[in-house]
């Protein structure tokens, strides 16, 4: 197959970041989603519709000229955020979700949910108005072992929640260890997952053998082998529960390389071009379509994109780096060579 025409995609887990960086985040995404799940996770974040709104505004201001990339905008949940706010957030029109980081799981979580307990009465208005808790899955005690962390939150935490709201649309994000492939899998139609580009082509070993490769850190961790394939497993598999989230998390380069350096890949500028190598070495390009432009929109309850686009088996080098306002951003695997290209870029 020399080439694969797919209906156009939207990312359903996005980092934007905010100020003079927007112009190039929103260019990347633009350039092949349509729609994206925008989080919320800014300082100071994104608790109510009215931040939303603003934060909305910011992002089609960067839009490239002629682009009709549209934010599909959370919220940021909280110990103390009101159930009305569930109601002013579905009421707009332009929230499409609620994001649960638990307190200090990952980059500017420090606002997070310190219990859930304190969290029931807006999980009962997000199940009554349809409004999806888009979960960060991961425990912070620190006697847990950073490997196990989703594992111990699936058994934990996600499984009584799930339980306990039986209306409660659930996305469980960048999912990385095959127990909450499984657990989504298991679950009602009513519970999905994302999974990142990243987290279908690699292991942790990426990260740790031969030196201490930053740019590969991410929040969740990298996994084990085991891990990664169930993750293509359950991406190529046909399961509508499944659909891509890119999670791309863009952190200027010094911010990376450093003696504390920060969660997350920048996969957006090639992450069509990512998941179709992914795909393509388990023979599963045919599925691919399904995969990032069908899903998310069906579970989401939003219309299907009329747009196409094309990737051709083509080698491109991905950039060393690119701007990040003032500063530069490091693309996720930054000059190597990729198999396939986006026609016309």
């Amino acid at each position: 197959m020399d080439f694969i025409d797919l209906r156009q995609p939207d990312d359903w887990h996005l980092h934007l970041r905010d100020g003079a960086a927007l112009a190039q985040t929103v260019a990347a995404s633009a350039s092949w989603a349509a729609r994206a799940i925008v989080m919320p996770n800014l300082k100071p974040p994104v608790t109510t519709t009215a931040l939303a709104r603003s934060y909305r505004d910011r992002i089609l201001a960067a839009r490239p000229e002629g682009s009709n990339f549209e934010p599909l905008m959370t919220l940021y949940l909280t110990d103390n955020t009101a159930a009305e706010e569930i109601d002013r957030a579905v009421d707009s029109g332009f929230v499409h979700g609620v994001k649960l980081y638990p307190s200090g799981a990952t980059t500017n979580s420090d606002h997070g949910v310190s219990d859930l307990a304190h969290c029931e009465a807006v999980l009962e208005r997000m199940a009554e108005r349809g409004l999806p808790l888009l979960i960060h899955g991961e425990v912070t005690d620190a006697e847990v072992d950073i490997f196990d962390r989703e594992r111990v939150f699936v058994e934990r935490t996600l499984g009584p929640l799930v339980e306990r709201h039986p209306e409660l649309r659930v996305v469980v994000e960048h999912i990385t260890t095959h127990d909450a492939a499984s657990f989504v899998r298991e679950s009602p139609a009513r519970v999905a997952a994302t999974i990142t580009p990243q987290h279908l082509l690699v292991n942790r070993n990426a990260m740790l053998v031969g030196g201490i490769r930053p740019h590969y850190y991410c929040l969740p961790i990298l996994k084990r082998e085991r891990d990664r394939q169930a993750l293509v497993e359950a991406a190529t598999s046909g399961d509508p529960s499944f659909f891509l989230g890119t999670d791309s998390a863009p952190h200027a380069v010094g911010a990376k390389e450093s003696d504390c350096g920060c969660a997350g890949c920048f996969t957006a500028l090639n992450a069509l071009e990512l998941y179709a190598e992914a795909f393509d070495a388990v023979g599963a390009l045919d599925r691919l379509e399904a995969f990032a432009s069908e899903f998310g929109p069906r579970f989401y309850g939003l219309p299907l994109n009329e747009g196409r686009v094309r990737l051709e088996r083509a080698t491109q080098t991905v950039a060393a780096s690119m701007p990040f306002g003032e500063l530069e951003v490091r693309p996720f695997r930054a000059g190597e060579t990729l198999a396939f290209r986006r026609a016309g870029s």
